[in-house]
């Protein structure tokens, strides 16, 4: 008896480990079950994908969705709404909320919290400090753990993980990929002074390249000292770039979306506080280097760096600022119009987005289009052409730093785990579910 399916994706183009064809996707019980010219009456349902690109589900390393405590920001159900409206299948939630994601009480709290609320799948890092060091080869077993999240220069919260001492016992005690934020607090602290009340450009000649490269620089040598592996987030300069380039049995890349497109001083004129980020938005010089990091293979994954804040609290007066955009919801617009722009390939992009992050941080049945993994797809119209709008965006934020900019390339239907999550911008029903991992780490998550 032939085999049936619960739904079947009719005529995409997937972009899958055999190149781009146009084929038909069999999806039974979450999984893909074939691929290739499937009749429509062995499914219950068929879906009509001609004309689109069926993409392995984006997977965004990087956002912040503030729950708990900071809720007027974000939480779980819109930041992962914004999501799914965006293409992102599955979210990896950054551990400065408040409290913070520091123990195994926390995590399992952000878990519980997330299943069958949160739109997309998602894990949950765990934030490293002085005092649960020791215990952070447990907490990065925990089901729901996408792995360790240092910051070695402060941002939002109070996760600062400043001094070799404490790093280096961090290093010595994980086994996974360790996620970084890479800027050296003590020249931050000596710089202060350089900011210039209402000026926002000041920000990125305070946090400036030498405090990103010296930080880098620190914390390749530990690495190097104890064996660790470690992941670089939103690199924003040239000279980091180079240096990663020299490094990658180490070290890992990641850049934004907003570092490869917004530039400095120009997009600070037009956007003021709105571009203010950490690290900042830099000048073309660095962001040249960047895409040239990107198109030569050193820059291994994009994460949005998803981090709301209300226009309200942007609207203070510069510094009393904070720092951070919204950017899970234009991460595949921005990214699929640059393709079309002939800047990246779509293979690329795809291996920016799904498979970078199986081959960083060992997702399991995650990241390819093939027959046994989850049915996790980002279905995209690399012809449609959209003006991205305030009115757009599902985060609490209600902003983004492209609106008005129109693209070529859009997200028609986000799929997880054979669910129709979102497609032409309705929403299916929250399903989310903890991302599992290989490498002998326990699994979360239901299938």
């Amino acid at each position: 008896m032939a085999e049936t399916f619960d739904i079947l994706f009719k005529g995409g183009t997937a972009v899958n480990h055999t190149g781009e064809a146009a084929v038909d996707i069999g999806v039974r019980d979450g999984r893909v079950r074939a691929i290739g010219e499937i009749d429509a009456s062995r499914a219950d349902q068929t879906v009509d994908a001609r004309g689109l690109h069926i993409l392995p589900g984006v997977i965004d390393t990087q956002v912040h969705f503030r729950e708990p405590g900071m809720e007027h920001k974000e939480d779980l159900e819109t930041g992962s709404r914004a999501a799914v409206l965006g293409g992102v299948t599955a979210v990896f939630e950054m551990p400065n909320t408040s409290p913070p994601t520091t123990s195994e009480e926390a995590l399992a709290a952000k878990v519980a919290a997330g299943t069958n609320r949160m739109h997309c799948d998602f894990a949950f890092f765990v934030g490293a400090t002085r005092e649960n060091a020791a215990d952070l080869a447990e907490l990065e077993r925990l089901p729901g753990a996408a792995g360790v999240k240092i910051f070695a220069g402060s941002s939002t919260g109070d996760l600062l993980v400043e001094d070799d001492e404490t790093l280096t016992q961090v290093f010595s005690t994980i086994r996974r990929r360790c996620s970084i934020h890479s800027e050296l607090e003590s020249r931050l602290r000596e710089r202060l002074p350089i900011r210039r009340v209402g000026d926002p450009t000041s920000h990125y000649e305070w946090r400036d390249e030498v405090a990103a490269l010296e930080s880098t620089q620190r914390l390749l040598r530990l690495a190097q000292a104890t064996g660790a592996r470690i992941h670089i987030l939103h690199v924003s300069t040239g000279a980091e770039m180079e240096l990663l380039s020299h490094h990658k049995d180490v070290a890992t890349v990641e850049v934004t979306p907003q570092h490869l497109t917004l530039v400095g001083p120009e997009d600070y004129e037009r956007l003021g506080t709105k571009i203010q980020q950490n690290p900042p938005i830099r000048d073309l010089a660095h962001q040249d280097l960047l895409w040239w990091g990107l198109q030569q293979g050193v820059v291994d994954i994009l994460g949005s760096d998803h981090a709301p804040h209300t226009l309200a609290e942007k609207a203070a007066t510069y510094p009393a600022t904070p720092s951070g955009m919204p950017g899970v919801q234009t991460l595949v617009p921005i990214m699929l119009d640059h393709v079309n722009a002939g800047r990246l390939t779509l293979a690329r992009f795809v291996d920016l987005t799904s498979a970078g992050a199986q081959r960083l941080f060992g997702t399991t049945c995650k990241g390819r289009i093939a027959v046994g993994y989850d049915a996790d797809f980002t279905v995209v119209d690399l012809k449609a052409e959209r003006v991205i709008e305030d009115s757009w965006v599902a985060s609490k934020a209600g902003w983004t730093p492209f609106a008005g900019r129109k693209v070529q390339g859009w997200p028609i239907g986000t799929v997880i785990r054979g669910h129709l999550a979102m497609w032409e911008g309705e929403l299916g029903v929250a399903r989310g579910q903890a991302v599992r991992f290989d490498e002998g780490f326990p699994q979360g998550g239901t299938h």
